[in-house]
């Protein structure tokens, strides 16, 4: 019988010395949520002023294709996008992606997304939301050649002699006001690269 007392009073103070431990813990686990919910509180708020220090500013304004766009940090954005697009009859991605960035290549934007396992298929009434994202810019359309013609240096003859930096893009942004057309510009003259085009070299220019 003092046997089983001896060990019963053994197992309570044993239990005791568990239980002591694991209130140190808990009280210490409180203690740093407490301490981790006071920083947040007074955590300094971002101010609107603060976010638009942070923010690149654009560094220049264009033209990709029919669309405006602003040049931050090497890449072009579109002004004005809209932050969804209502699917019309006979839409495709392309297209959508073509007029509201000015590049038919950011329907992978939109597929993504959107979601859409199948880009290829959307239905009139269709309610796509248009990402915030670069204009993708491929082959002869360089980034560096997006600008917007002016009285100074637009093209108004039926041939251009290509000065050093000189892309077809810009030079059709300068003739046309269409990046786009450097398409035509490379068939009138038969340029089996249209990336390589040299100083001195005199381009027709259809009009």
């Amino acid at each position: 019988m003092d046997k089983q007392l001896k060990d019963f009073l053994k197992t309570i103070k044993l239990n005791e010395s568990m239980l002591s431990m694991l209130f140190g813990i808990v009280t210490v686990i409180l203690i740093g949520v407490l301490v981790f919910r006071m920083y947040q509180t007074n955590k300094p708020a971002i101010t609107s002023e603060a976010q638009q220090t942070t923010e690149p500013s654009p560094t220049a304004a264009g033209m990709v294709g029919s669309v405006p766009v602003t040049v931050t940090d090497n890449q072009a954005y579109p002004a004005s996008l809209p932050e969804t697009y209502t699917v019309k009859a006979g839409d495709d991605l392309w297209h959508i992606a073509q007029n509201a960035y000015g590049s038919g290549y950011n329907y992978v934007d939109i597929a993504k997304e959107n979601g859409l396992q199948h880009p290829g298929v959307i239905t009139a009434g269709q309610v796509l939301k248009l990402p915030k994202v670069a204009v993708k810019l491929v082959g002869a359309v360089k980034l560096a050649a997006v600008e917007t013609p002016t009285a100074t240096n637009s093209i108004t003859g039926d041939s251009y002699t290509v000065a050093k930096g000189d892309s077809l893009w810009s030079i059709s942004v300068r003739a046309y006001a269409d990046g786009y057309k450097w398409v035509e510009v490379a068939k009138a003259n038969n340029l089996s690269n249209p990336n390589v085009i040299n100083a001195g070299q005199v381009l027709k220019l259809p009009r």
